[in-house]
């Protein structure tokens, strides 16, 4: 009894695979694959445009935070300065 229902489920298997191929090359389902690829490209795209402004804006905050620290070792030079002469 085992058996048969092994080889039951073997062939409906063999069945639905045969039959999931029919449909995986479908014309149908070609433009399926189509449209879901042109998707993908889209979101591709929006997500490089996305990663180079966090880049840019990240350059720009290291470029200011630098200028901030210079200005303010340059501050702290001139303070030090004029306690040494007193």
């Amino acid at each position: 009894m085992d058996l048969y229902k092994n080889l039951a489920w073997f062939a409906g298997g063999v069945l639905f695979g045969s039959a999931g191929f029919k449909l995986l090359g479908s014309r149908d389902a070609k433009k399926v694959y189509v449209q879901a690829t042109a998707a993908a490209l889209r979101m591709k795209e929006c997500a490089m445009v996305a990663a180079t402004t966090v880049q840019e804006n990240a350059a720009d905050i290291l470029a200011e935070a630098k200028d901030i620290n210079a200005q303010r070792a340059a501050r702290e030079e001139v303070v030090e300065d004029t306690s040494a002469e007193g």
